[in-house]
């Protein structure tokens, strides 16, 4: 049967940390400054804390802070003026997905329209079935069980067959409990139980077998 990949997007598909997430982490701060009349350094230091116990802001927001809508932190902070220009990517990317035998989605916490955008700069949308961002898991990103479920339903598809690509370590443990294979992108070394395959590139995933 054939092998579904599910994608992770930035730092996975495209190298987000160069420019691309020092302008959504400052656009957050500036948001969390802005809404719950915190100074820069107090709406930082949330932000971090948000991101760290619940894997993504936005969580940590809807959870504490029940008067921001969510939809509006997404639109403002993911707002660029110059995205091709941000965008860092491998050029090869293109190339080795179009060979990549199987069927491809791509699962973010990211909006949905910004992903999007992103897989249309990169070139790689014809070789993509679906997009998936965090509306879609109703607001619940990875690494909430949850997310993973609603893509698995979505893309009508056990877990068995499929294989998570993410930089992500949370990420991978809890697809790595749910039955899909693993493959962590990261320059970092060692390889912990949960991670089936570690690439520095996730073109180097050329070749590789279910």
């Amino acid at each position: 049967m054939r092998t579904v990949w599910l994608f992770d997007l930035d730092n996975t598909l495209h190298d987000a940390s160069a420019h691309i997430f020092p302008h959504i982490n400052r656009s957050m701060t500036e948001y969390l400054a802005c809404h719950l009349d915190l100074s820069e350094d107090e709406a930082n230091a949330l932000r971090m804390r948000y991101w760290l116990r619940y894997g993504a802001t936005l969580r940590g927001l809807m959870r504490h802070h029940r008067q921001c809508d969510p939809r509006h932190f997404l639109r403002d902070t993911h707002t660029f003026d110059d995205l091709p220009g941000m965008l860092v990517a491998e050029r090869r990317m293109r190339a080795w997905l179009r060979r990549l035998p199987g069927r491809k989605l791509v699962f973010s916490n990211s909006p949905r329209k910004y992903a999007r955008e992103v897989v249309n700069l990169l070139g790689i949308a014809p070789f993509i079935e679906r997009v998936i961002g965090v509306e879609d898991l109703t607001f619940q990103p990875k690494p909430r069980r949850l997310a993973y479920q609603r893509v698995l339903r979505a893309a009508k598809v056990p877990a068995a067959r499929c294989v998570m690509v993410e930089d992500t370590l949370d990420n991978l443990r809890i697809a790595r409990q749910l039955g899909m294979r693993t493959v962590w992108i990261s320059r970092r070394s060692g390889r912990p139980a949960f991670v089936d395959r570690h690439v520095r590139s996730v073109c180097s995933l050329r070749g590789w077998q279910r």
